[in-house]
């Protein structure tokens, strides 16, 4: 807890059996209240190592997908009162060592939202990122940028943190359950004109760290491509899009 704001780490997972206790032993539970994993459905034991360490969990007895994980994961914090969500892959690629940095910049109230960005640093193909991945991030997020007026190192880190506002506030059922879900958060993040900081957050690449092919990086870079020519023509007034019709 921080100054009273409750802190809940989320761990949307999908057989994340090998590396769920690696990731767990560096949360920093000095501020950490509580931690909540959401399997979706997974063929390992990742439920059984989720409970063996003490971790809240809840089974998708059907796989969702990582946007359906996700929203059961942020539905849940809210129910169990958490101020300061913040969302943490379960694979050992983003190291949690940076929660407390994450939480704190959202308990200055200075920042709503806090992204844990691979490119900041400037180490992200010397972390092992695959070159095609690292172009196409430069790419869409250049894109994105100018489509939705933003500034942002990059929009496809899954390394995040949110305040209770912005998760009561957004229309987050309305997002798809693949993986576009983090895109599509993000750009209706900047469209409801909270504010987003960044702090530079390395990133590993390994056999068992999560990972999606290239036919499904495609569909996702088209989806955000999409989501940004949504959110430019709902801010002219061109076009009322579900995910971007809501009020604060």
């Amino acid at each position: 807890m921080i100054r009273n704001n409750k802190v809940v780490v989320v761990l949307p997972a999908y057989n994340a059996e090998k590396t769920l206790e690696l990731t767990y032993r560096e949360i920093p539970f000095d501020i950490v209240d509580e931690v909540i994993l959401v399997d979706d459905a997974s063929k390992d034991n990742t439920v059984g190592v989720a409970k063996k360490l003490g971790i809240h969990v809840i089974k998708h007895e059907k796989n969702l997908g990582y946007g359906g994980n996700q929203k059961t994961c942020y539905s849940t914090a809210l129910q169990r009162n958490a101020d300061i969500v913040v969302m943490l892959h379960p694979d050992y690629q983003y190291t949690p060592k940076l929660i407390s940095a994450m939480a704190f910049l959202l308990e200055s109230a200075e920042f709503d939202v806090v992204l844990g960005s691979r490119i900041l640093g400037g180490k992200a193909m010397s972390g092992g990122m695959p070159m095609y991945k690292f172009i196409s991030n430069r790419f869409l997020t250049l894109t994105q940028n100018i489509l939705m007026g933003a500034k942002l190192s990059e929009y496809h880190t899954g390394y995040r943190a949110f305040t209770r506002k912005v998760l009561e506030s957004l229309p987050l059922n309305k997002n798809s359950n693949d993986f576009v879900f983090d895109n599509e958060m993000l750009s209706q993040i900047l469209y409801a004109g909270f504010r987003v900081g960044e702090i530079t957050c390395p990133a590993k690449y390994f056999a068992d760290a999560s990972s999606i092919n290239f036919s499904r990086s495609l569909k996702y870079g088209l989806g955000c491509i999409h989501t940004s020519l949504l959110f430019r023509l709902s801010k002219m007034g061109l076009l009322q899009s579900p995910i971007f019709t809501f009020k604060l």
